[in-house]
This record gives C-alpha cells, structure tokens and sequence, in this order.
C-alpha cells in the first residue's frame, strides 16, 4: 500500500493524485491534510509518510508540498528512507532504478497536474535494478549509519 500525505500548498495536487490512484486502481492511504485553506507545516507530513514507510507499513509513499524542497529535506531524515523530489518523468524513473527510492517527492507550486501524474506513473512502474546501484544505496545506508544517534 501507498502512503501519500501533503501540507495546504500541496492539497490540491494530492487530490488530483489519488483521483488517478483510484482510477488505475492502486491501493494508498492519504495521511493528511485535509484542506488547503488551513496552514500546516509540511515537516510533520513528510515525517509521518516517512515513519509509514520505514516502520513497512506502506511500500512507498508521495508526499508534495509548495516546492517538494522541505518535504523531502524532512522524509529523508528518517531513517530508511531515500525521498526523491523529482520534476519529470525521467528523474522518477532513475530514483527507482538507481537509487532504490521508496518516496517520491513533487513541488504542487511547479509541476502541473498532467507532468505530476506522468512522474506519478512511471515512478510507480519503475524497478530498482540492483547490480551495482545496490551497491550505491549499500553506501547511503553507511551514511546514516554513521551519523544515527542511538535513543538512549
């Protein structure tokens, strides 16, 4: 199942996009929020689609904000998480084969709703390839592992 969660700037884009998730029938759960009109803080969106996927309660997720920019900066603080904020298709596609991302970040104040799903779908129908990309995201993981503090 899909995670999917945006702050007010990216509620409108969210709703497009679970639109097309229902129509080519792909199982998701919107975390929030509700409504465009009430300011909210896009760190605890992105944290909360992040803490979904890490804990492997969801496969993947989306999350969109104004810019995609701090949504991602927060998704990519948990650990486990590999947040790609992509504006075109093929950008989608390389985060998936490559770099094994398992949330996808969009920017709702520049994508249009016909890029935003293209990006949407081919994200969803790439694979990661492994091989020597798995050694690449091996590494990232040594990252985090090196800089993780320990909750005492």
């Amino acid at each position: 199942m899909l995670a999917i969660a945006s702050d007010h700037a990216g509620f409108d884009l969210k709703t497009e996009i679970i639109k097309h998730l229902k129509e080519i029938d792909v199982p998701f759960e919107d975390l929030g929020t509700c409504d465009c009109t009430t300011s909210v803080d896009y760190n605890d969106f992105g944290q909360k689609v992040a803490e979904a996927v890490a804990a492997g309660t969801h496969e993947r997720g989306i999350i969109i904000c104004g810019t995609g920019i701090g949504i991602s900066i927060t998704a990519n603080k948990v650990p486990g998480i590999r947040a790609a904020l992509c504006t075109d298709p093929y950008m989608a596609r390389m985060s998936r084969e490559h770099n094994d991302a398992n949330v996808l970040a969009l920017g709702a104040r520049v994508l249009g709703v016909g890029l935003a799903v293209d990006i949407v779908d081919t994200w969803l129908n790439a694979s990661f390839l492994g091989g020597r990309h798995q050694r690449r995201v091996d590494k990232f993981q040594a990252v985090e592992k090196k800089y993780s503090i320990k909750n005492t």
